[in-house]
């Protein structure tokens, strides 16, 4: 490697936060996010075995896959194409994510930067999320480049000779996230007149700190104890309610807790709770029916 990639491997690594232990899986979607996580990966050492998901849902999907293949081989490391048949049509991002999580695994690593992360707490804000929405992405080892930029991972591409593709559907304005990227954030660095992804992450990990609190405190409340819900500071009643109900990492949503705590208050004497049941209060106590 030439002084030039291997300074600017040397600098986004020392920035990167890879697991301690090999073999690792990458998912490899042939984009350069995903290519400069397999190559940060190799130049930390690591074992690599590169994942690629192929939706199927687009002409082109055999090409991305060709390309990451041709990516990992350039790189050295092994490489596995797994397939998930989505037909296009509502929900199709979270429908692609459920897919790969469940075709790539929990310990998978992924290549989220700093600007996946800024779309993230936007993206949380549009839906009236709190903290913990806000909180957006928990930087640990599975997004070892969450403190990378996405202009820095095109060019750590461009250093080492790699093409990565361009996903069209990146651009496509039917999903929410790509009208944040090109056109919200677009807006909001000419408002501010600065680049705001740093200001955007700088919020996550505030009220990530401050998630991490209240939930502790909240765990320290009995859910199902009326009186001692009902005496709670409303942050804390709200969460230990939702952490109670929440089903399959689905919790109720805010109407639903809020509902749940005038049970506890004793204003009413039961409730529905979709997904859950009928929350109902008996000698002070809640229990779900």
């Amino acid at each position: 490697m030439s002084s030039e990639p291997a300074r600017l491997t040397r600098e986004l690594l020392a920035r990167c936060v890879f697991p301690s232990t090999s073999p690792v899986t990458c998912a490899l979607s042939g984009g350069p996010d995903s290519t400069a996580l397999v190559a940060l990966a190799v130049a930390d050492g690591l074992e690599v075995t590169a994942a690629h998901v192929n939706h199927g849902h687009r002409p082109d999907a055999d090409r991305d896959a060709a390309v990451a293949e041709r990516i990992a081989h350039r790189l050295g490391v092994g490489f596995r194409c797994e397939h998930a048949e989505l037909a296009d049509g509502p929900n199709f991002e979270a429908r692609a994510r459920d897919a790969r999580r469940a075709l790539l695994g929990p310990d998978v690593l992924t290549g989220h930067t700093a600007d996946d992360q800024a779309e993230t707490v936007l993206l949380a804000m549009l839906r009236g999320s709190g903290a913990t929405g806000l909180s957006a992405m928990r930087p640990d080892d599975r997004r070892p480049l969450l403190a990378l930029r996405h202009a820095e991972t095109i060019a750590l591409c461009a250093s080492l000779g790699l093409n990565p593709i361009e996903d069209a559907s990146n651009r496509d304005p039917r999903f929410r996230r790509n009208r944040v990227r090109h056109e919200l954030l677009t807006l909001a660095n000419s408002i501010a007149e600065r680049d705001t992804v740093p200001l955007l992450v700088r919020t996550a990990d505030l009220l990530r700190t401050d998630d991490a609190l209240l939930e502790r405190l909240a765990g320290e409340i009995d859910p199902t104890d009326a009186r001692a819900l009902a005496a709670a500071p409303l942050a804390l009643s709200r969460r230990a309610v939702r952490r109670w109900l929440t089903i399959d990492g689905y919790p109720p949503d805010a109407a639903a807790v809020e509902r749940v705590l005038d049970v506890a208050a004793g204003s009413v004497s039961a409730c529905e709770v979709a997904g859950v049941g009928r929350v109902r209060r008996s000698n002070q106590r809640l229990s779900i029916e």
